[in-house]
């Protein structure tokens, strides 16, 4: 189990649309559902996602990372190119600048490479809670909701008893 962070490059505020962040949902549910992968929390803010994961037995969290990170960014950037996005060529123009930076990258760099990846240790568990209260208190401290169960895209509301956006295993 791993608390991860998967930052935008240059901090570009691209979740500020709701159509970006049903994408990394709808990813992240098709992870759950074809790739083995375990999500225990989650919140998406508005240039970066938080994340506490895990792969099933079998499965490989690294290659999970890999495809989700590599879908999301080709899928969010196409919705760039082609919607009626009014920063489309700032936008654009940041990622194509960060992309020209590495050999191994043909047009656009979306995340950044690090994912600041924390081992979570499941004989500690107030680790564990300290790191989901972490992620569901993010947009209280964003001045987003005042609670965090009334943010849409987190896992907060299945830790409240009601249903969210993404198919998790809750841990208390």
């Amino acid at each position: 189990m791993y608390f991860m962070t998967f930052t935008v490059i240059d901090w570009v505020d691209v979740f500020t649309r709701k159509e970006y962040k049903l994408t990394l949902v709808d990813s992240m549910n098709y992870c759950v559902r074809e790739k083995g992968l375990i999500v225990f929390a989650w919140v998406i803010m508005s240039n970066h996602v938080h994340v506490i994961w895990q792969a099933k037995e079998g499965f490989r969290l690294s290659a999970i990372l890999r495809d989700f990170k590599k879908f999301t960014a080709k899928k969010i950037l196409s919705e760039i190119e082609t919607e009626n996005e009014s920063r489309k060529v700032w936008m654009l123009k940041k990622f194509e600048f960060a992309g020209k930076r590495l050999k191994r990258i043909t047009k656009y760099k979306f995340w950044k490479d690090d994912n600041h990846a924390i081992f979570l240790d499941p004989f500690q568990p107030e680790m564990i809670d300290q790191k989901i209260d972490y992620i569901h208190n993010n947009p209280v401290a964003a001045m987003l909701v005042e609670e965090p169960q009334h943010y849409l895209f987190s896992s907060a509301k299945d830790y409240y008893g009601e249903k969210g956006l993404v198919e998790i295993l809750a841990l208390h």
